[in-house]
C-alpha cells in the first residue's frame, strides 16, 4: 500500500470506501476488570465482528504451562497461589506478542496492564483508542469463578451458571471430563482480588486522566454489556450476537 493511500485510512470510526474498496478502521483497545467479570466473552465478541486480534495474557500463560516451557513452572506456581506474574515477565510476553504484527485491523488486550509500571510502559509504546472497564462486585466474582469448568481434553471453557454442558461433567465437543482450574479456589480467588484491588484498579486513574476509560456494569447479561460497550465506543451495535458463556 502506498503512503498516500495509507494516509487516507482512518484510525477510528466506521469503515471508509476508498477507490471502490472497503477500508476497515483500526481499533486498539485494552479491556480491564476483575477475574470473572466477563472480559474474555466481551473481547471475543468485539474480535469476531471487527477483525481484532484478541491478546489474552491468561491464555498465553496457559499455553506456556501446557507446552512445558521454561517459564511454565514459575507461572504455574504463582497463578496457583493467586499471585501476579512478575511485571518484567508479563511486559516481555506482551511485547513479543504485539511484535508479531498480525493485527491488521487492531487488537484487544486482555489481562494487561496489571500494574502502574506496565501501564506506563504500554502508553509509552502504543497509542490506544479506549480502555474498557467492566465493573463487578466481589460476590459476583466468587460465584462466577467457582462455577467455571474446563475440558481436560480439548480445553473448551464452560460455566455451570451460563454455559452448562449438555451432560453433567462432560464436554459437549469431545466428551472429555470437565475440571475446575487449579487456581479457581476460594483462597486463590481472594488473593487475586486483593492484588487486583491494590495494584490494578489504581492504574485506571492513569487512563482516566487521559480520558481513555469507558465503564460498564458487569452484573448485567453479556449481550447487554456488549451493546453498552459498543454504544460508548460508537461502534455498530446491531452486529452483536448473544454469547454462550461468561469468562474472566
Amino acid at each position: 500500500m502506498s503512503h498516500a493511500v495509507a494516509a487516507l485510512i482512518p484510525d477510528d470510526g466506521p469503515p471508509t470506501i476508498l477507490a471502490g474498496c472497503l477500508v476497515r478502521a483500526m481499533h486498539k483497545f485494552i479491556i480491564m476488570g476483575a477475574q470473572g467479570c466477563g472480559k474474555g466473552t466481551q473481547a471475543k465478541l468485539l474480535k469476531q465482528d471487527f477483525d481484532l486480534v484478541h491478546i489474552s495474557v491468561g491464555d498465553i500463560f496457559r499455553w506456556h504451562i501446557q507446552s512445558h516451557t521454561k517459564l511454565a513452572a514459575r507461572i504455574k506456581r504463582l497463578i496457583a497461589a493467586g499471585h501476579m506474574v512478575d511485571d518484567d515477565v508479563v511486559a516481555d510476553i506482551v511485547q513479543q506478542r504485539l511484535a508479531e504484527h498480525d493485527w491488521n485491523y487492531g487488537f484487544i488486550l486482555d489481562g494487561f496492564p496489571r500494574t502502574r509500571t506496565q501501564a506506563e510502559f504500554f502508553l509509552e509504546s502504543y497509542d490506544i483508542d479506549a480502555v474498557i472497564f467492566i465493573d463487578v462486585a466481589d460476590e459476583i466474582v466468587f460465584e462466577r469463578v467457582l462455577a467455571r469448568r474446563m475440558c481436560g481434553q480439548c480445553g473448551l471453557d464452560f460455566n455451570l451458571i451460563h454455559h452448562r454442558p449438555a451432560e453433567p461433567d462432560k464436554c459437549d465437543v469431545c466428551g472429555g471430563t470437565l475440571v475446575a482450574r487449579d487456581d479457581d479456589n476460594p483462597d486463590a480467588i481472594r488473593a487475586r482480588l486483593s492484588d487486583y484491588r491494590n495494584k490494578t484498579e489504581p492504574i485506571l486513574e492513569l487512563f482516566r486522566r487521559k480520558e481513555l476509560v469507558i465503564q460498564t456494569d458487569g452484573s448485567q447479561s453479556a449481550a447487554v454489556i456488549q451493546a453498552d460497550i459498543r454504544r460508548q465506543l460508537k461502534l455498530p451495535v446491531d452486529t452483536a450476537a448473544e454469547p454462550k458463556q461468561v469468562e474472566g
